[in-house]
């Protein structure tokens, strides 16, 4: 466990229709301690009040994410997609040679509150393309987004996946590496690993050949990335 990533410690965005907090730099916060862990280099919390959002806009040539904790996204692109994204979706954009995009609260009553990340991708210049699917829990650990969309899951342009995990109160689960590199994102819930207490928000990535076992201390929904070295 070398590097650990508190919840209070992320770079923190304002703007009233959008509270923002950065794991890794973006944007005008800026840290060079805070760059990414391998090809992973953004994980923003957003909560966008109702009815707003971000208005169209570009991206090229990075895998985008959008992981639903509660509420809905309503999202638009130039290459004519137009989706609904509920919670516990998982959405990805590949933009590719380019892509311009729009992404709105689409509940004009409730919060939107996600998990916005970005991988950089093993090809560049592909044509850019969109995939949405909703993927049901079916072990502790559950494959989300994997290179060619094994066992259901959305398929992604890098040789990098990410799982689910969910623990009831009790339950443990270990983590390894073998020779790739790992980063564990709590969504909400608290364990406890290494002798540390780790809760919402809160993050720790693991080098090659490292294991860790987890202990929930309460229920937990958490993000794995497994990663090239």
């Amino acid at each position: 466990m070398h590097y650990i990533r508190k919840a209070s410690e992320r770079g923190q965005v304002d703007l009233g229709w959008l509270q923002s907090q950065h794991s890794f730099s973006f944007g005008h916060y800026h840290d060079l301690k805070h760059m990414g862990v391998s090809v992973l280099r953004v994980i923003n919390e957003d909560k966008v009040l109702a009815g707003q959002g971000f208005g169209t806009h570009g991206h090229r040539d990075m895998e985008i994410i959008s992981y639903v904790i509660s509420g809905a996204l309503k999202h638009q692109d130039s290459t004519g997609n137009e989706y609904i994204v509920p919670a516990g979706d998982v959405q990805r954009m590949s933009a590719g040679s380019g892509i311009m995009h729009s992404e709105y609260n689409a509940s004009n009553s409730a919060t939107a509150h996600f998990l916005q990340i970005w991988i950089q991708p093993k090809l560049r210049g592909i044509a850019p393309n969109y995939e949405q699917k909703s993927i049901p829990q079916t072990t502790q650990l559950t494959p989300l987004v994997t290179p060619n969309g094994e066992h259901g899951s959305v398929s992604i342009n890098q040789d990098a996946s990410i799982y689910r995990l969910k623990l009831d109160e009790g339950q443990s689960h270990t983590l390894q590496t073998a020779d790739r590199k790992g980063y564990l994102h709590i969504i909400c819930g608290h364990i406890d690993a290494n002798k540390q207490n780790f809760s919402n928000g809160d993050a720790f990535a693991l080098n090659r050949n490292e294991r860790v076992t987890l202990t929930a201390t309460s229920s937990l929904e958490a993000l794995w990335f497994d990663l090239p070295a």
